[in-house]
């Protein structure tokens, strides 16, 4: 496994590949975990070469506090990428990437950017544009890998890649989940035990909201969540939506023609957790 800090770097090694190998990508802020290690499985299947990137983006994190207390753990990262084969990582300085000008640049996303998690973290989705567009042009991958636990991430990226006419193929993989349900993240292990206790619950409810999608309206649907968390003593819900998966719109009245998400977001004190289900 090949380690590389610079952009020149990274990008010699990949110009000296052979023509018509292709290059599989999945990008990382570390803290690798087996939903990681599932995007790389599925990389590597469907590519010729993978290369992942360790870089804790500080453009996408509104609040300086999270983007201080995000875990960092590159020493046990780059061991758990080398025990699974990963080919190259990359693994650049903030300096490095954003060529000492650590600021993201405006993005319009058709209005996915003001649904949701655009409503409570400002300049987010700036911040993921930003990152993702520059690793794309050192890298120049031919598919990127990318969970389905950020689903509106993975929907803007997507806008993004049409918009800006980038030759890359995104790739959205199924959200990888703790036995108990937790959807796995970086930031699981920021939880208390108490509140590692009490996080499946989010999980659950969202298998019940699939069930009860079948039979009652998106308000009752969501009157009924509501309720649900007002009673918990641990987790605070910050919004539940029940949206179409191409615009992100939340829906009043179900059409049968259309694929719909509930999704979620969640303190268990101050540690954020989303996580969202297909309907």
């Amino acid at each position: 496994m090949l380690v590389f800090a610079k952009i020149k770097s990274v990008q010699d090694k990949l110009n000296s590949l052979k023509k018509g190998i292709t290059v599989g990508f999945v990008p990382t802020m570390g803290a690798l975990h087996k939903g990681h290690l599932s995007l790389i499985e599925k990389a590597k299947r469907e590519n010729d070469l993978v290369i992942a990137s360790i870089f804790v983006n500080p453009t996408q994190f509104d609040k300086n506090e999270d983007l201080v207390n995000y875990p960092k753990t590159i020493d046990q990262d780059l061991t758990f990428l080398k025990s699974i084969f990963c080919d190259i990582v990359f693994t650049p300085t903030a300096e490095e990437i954003y060529e000492n000008n650590i600021t993201s640049q405006p993005f319009l996303f058709d209005g996915l950017e003001f649904e949701m998690e655009g409503k409570f973290r400002t300049g987010h989705f700036d911040g993921v544009g930003t990152i993702v567009k520059r690793l794309f042009e050192v890298v120049k991958p031919h598919s990127a890998y990318f969970g389905e636990k950020d689903f509106q991430q993975l929907q803007i990226i997507r806008k993004m890649v049409e918009k800006h006419h980038l030759p890359v193929k995104i790739v959205g993989c199924p959200i990888y989940r703790e036995e108990d349900g937790l959807a796995m993240s970086s930031r699981n292990t920021r939880l208390s035990p108490e509140h590692r206790a009490a996080a499946p619950f989010i999980y659950k409810t969202l298998k019940e909201v699939k069930i009860k999608f079948g039979t009652k309206s998106a308000a009752e649907v969501c009157e009924w969540v509501n309720k649900k968390f007002e009673n918990h003593s641990l987790l605070k819900l910050e919004y539940f939506e029940i949206a179409d998966e191409n615009n992100l719109k939340s829906i009043s009245i179900k059409n049968a023609q259309s694929k719909y998400r509930a999704f979620i977001a969640v303190f268990a004190e101050k540690i954020r957790l989303i996580d969202n289900i297909s309907l």
